[in-house]
């Protein structure tokens, strides 16, 4: 193995300091706002609190309604995740093991899908949804399964596009092997691809829960009081009086426990997904 120039080395050092730098600077702004009264935050910003009180971390569970959002966007997210995966898998494994007619045009339609900004499918997702509840009775707008066919819009095509690159990666004298043992092809799906593509499988995952998790444009159009998330709901912190700027920066960091939680114990089986395939 070749070792880098001394400075290579240097300049490595010297911008991963740069990229820590600016990334952990807004998390030290928000820790130090969470912890600080709100007149302290609205005055000049100080790093170091003069007054510290962890009273905000108990203020925003009263101001909004913090634990309903909490558990909406957990089943949101949850919802979105779990069909995103059973359906990508099942529709990867046919593109990636099957020759069809239409295949290529399915994949071209999956993989075009990702050229639209989200925003063009609002209003027609939204008309979908309410002429569908005065024609069947079927209450999608402002239900939580209505948002989870939402999310799935744009959490399927990107999900679909990963896993066939990964089960292309997997040899197919598995699938060969498998048949030959009597399994047939749900089983061998199940029982030995699955099995050889878990890290493509949390990785997919892990995309379609952060995705869900922090969405803001169709949850707030999408929802209404019971069903509204926590990417939506953290601006009731802000009144046509006040905004309570330490509650925003407490809440703000609590939301984004179980991501960051998530991604730091998936982290191994994500690197491995998202580089899968890349090099055959």
């Amino acid at each position: 193995m070749i070792n880098p120039p001394a400075s290579f080395r240097w300049i490595r050092r010297i911008v991963l300091f740069l990229l820590a730098v600016f990334t952990l600077v807004p998390v030290g702004v928000m820790v130090s706002s969470s912890l600080k009264p709100l007149q302290d935050v609205q005055g000049p910003f100080r790093w170091i609190p003069s007054t510290l009180t962890i009273r905000p971390y108990f203020d925003i569970w009263k101001t909004v309604p913090l634990g309903k959002y909490f558990v909406n966007s957990l089943i949101v997210s949850g919802g979105a995740t779990l069909f995103s995966v059973l359906i990508a898998i099942v529709a990867s494994y046919a593109v990636s093991r099957y020759r069809f007619r239409g295949r290529r045009l399915f994949t071209v339609t999956v993989l075009s899908t990702q050229m639209f900004p989200g925003i063009l499918f609002l209003l027609p997702l939204f008309l979908i949804f309410v002429n569908i509840g005065n024609t069947t009775g079927i209450a999608l707008y402002g239900s939580r399964g209505g948002l989870i066919l939402t999310y799935l819009t744009f959490s399927l095509p990107f999900s679909i596009w990963m896993l066939v690159g990964y089960f292309d990666s997997i040899p197919r004298d598995l699938d060969e092997a498998a048949l030959v043992d009597g399994c047939g092809p749900i089983r061998a799906l199940v029982r030995i691809i699955i099995p050889a593509a878990i890290p493509g499988i949390v990785a997919v995952a892990v995309y379609a829960f952060m995705t869900a998790w922090g969405e803001v444009l169709f949850a707030s159009v999408m929802t209404n009081d019971e069903t509204r998330t926590l990417a939506v709901g953290l601006q009731g912190y802000a009144t046509l009086n006040d905004v309570y700027w330490n509650q925003v920066m407490a809440a703000s960091l609590v939301v984004s426990v179980p991501v960051v939680a998530g991604f730091l114990l998936l982290q191994r089986y994500l690197v491995a997904g998202l580089t899968a395939g890349a090099v055959k």
